[in-house]
């Protein structure tokens, strides 16, 4: 059968290049809101190895999964849960700031990108805002009457250009605690109107907090819509993969095999690698819910063979990679020149990629993280991967 994760001779230049990565996206299709229900968005379904080339994708509703995937089947998700990540303030000498928290060096320091840059200069002190204050949130910690929290700049991060902030937290607190009152859910840039409540950017089995950025795939699951899959013996298994900046910055180099791609923590626990060996040894598919689950899959199998796996990993996965663990794969519709665009493309090839993003655009599908879905199934890969 023909490997079709292998680029072809003739496409190789156009998959080392960034600008074969490129397309023209109305912005009206840019989704401002989620499906509501979840599960009532779009699907498009890839099915076969020529699916985008000589036949079209499927057209689906969300809640037709279950009858789309086979018993014994294993899905594999993304338990993140979003952070109010976002902090407004000002400099203990006026100007006002914005901050993102990226992630926790140590231990209530954290890397951060803020605007503007150019004058957060070491020693800098930041006063940051209340946002939502509500009875008891800090009366613990502070007089409720006048929180505040404080941070000081550390240092310049060269790679992403961010700064390091020691935050002055109380004796026994953490910042993750204080963010409820202080910080706000960041939604992506290109989210710029919309009216969706917080619990509605996480997935309905976020657990694990540490996240600037919802796993988008994992949004089109209700609780409902699980139980359905569990009666037809499709099973789920949880990663964590804590979505940083690196995930949806655009690649700036002109060959993407010279991408190198930030590191993030992932956490594949024992008993999801147990599910994942059992599910193969019985005949069944494993089936990413999203790219951040691939990437902790495959960057937990980097020795050869799927093992525990709790640290960081930088792996970058575009046309050519080898897969081990991952047969399938339920996603957003992603930006033009985006690793995760890359990844998608590694899977079942760039063109045909493309192809099916140009049916989307035409059908009207709503792209990125609050838009539809498409579920590319093993038999559209043409070689399942060996655990």
């Amino acid at each position: 059968m023909k490997d079709t994760s292998r680029p072809q001779e003739k496409d190789f230049e156009l998959d080392c290049s960034v600008a074969g990565y490129d397309y023209e996206l109305p912005p009206e299709l840019i989704a401002q809101n989620p499906a509501v229900p979840r599960d009532s968005s779009r699907l498009l379904v890839v099915d076969s190895p020529t699916t985008g080339i000589e036949t079209a994708p499927l057209h689906h509703i969300f809640h037709d999964l279950p009858a789309l995937l086979r018993s014994g089947d294993l899905l594999v998700m993304n338990n993140t849960r979003v952070i109010p990540a976002r902090l407004y303030g000002h400099k203990s000498t006026g100007g006002k700031i914005q901050v993102l928290l990226l992630e926790e060096r140590q231990y209530n320091c954290w890397l951060a990108l803020v605007k503007p840059g150019k004058s957060f200069k070491q020693g800098t002190k930041i006063i940051f805002d209340v946002r939502q204050l509500r009875i008891g949130d800090l009366e613990d910690s502070y007089p409720v009457k006048n929180p505040q929290l404080t941070a000081t700049v550390l240092e310049t991060d060269a790679a992403t250009g961010g700064r390091l902030l020691q935050f002055d937290v109380p004796e026994g607190k953490s910042l993750v605690q204080l963010l409820e009152v202080f910080g706000e859910i960041p939604l992506p840039p290109y989210i710029t109107t919309s009216s969706a409540a917080d619990d509605q950017y996480q997935t309905v089995y976020a657990k694990q907090p540490g996240a600037i950025a919802a796993p988008t795939a994992g949004l089109h699951f209700t609780p409902e819509l699980l139980q359905k899959l569990r009666d037809r013996n499709i099973n789920q298994a949880f990663i964590t993969l804590h979505v940083g900046v690196g995930t949806f910055r655009p690649v700036e180099v002109e060959d993407v095999t010279t991408h190198q791609m930030h590191e993030e923590w992932i956490e594949v626990p024992a008993a999801t690698v147990e599910q994942i060996r059992a599910t193969k040894a019985a005949g069944g598919r494993i089936i990413a819910v999203g790219t951040t689950a691939v990437r902790a899959l495959e960057g937990a199998a980097q020795s050869g063979n799927l093992q525990p796996f709790c640290q960081k990993t930088d792996l970058f996965i575009y046309p050519g990679y080898q897969w081990r663990v991952v047969d399938g794969l339920i996603t957003n519709f992603h930006l033009p020149r985006s690793s995760l665009l890359m990844l998608v493309s590694a899977l079942i090839g760039r063109q045909r990629l493309l192809n099916i993003y140009n049916e989307a655009i035409a059908f009207g599908y709503r792209f990125y993280s609050f838009g539809d879905a498409m579920l590319i199934l093993p038999s559209a890969v043409g070689v399942l991967s060996q655990a």
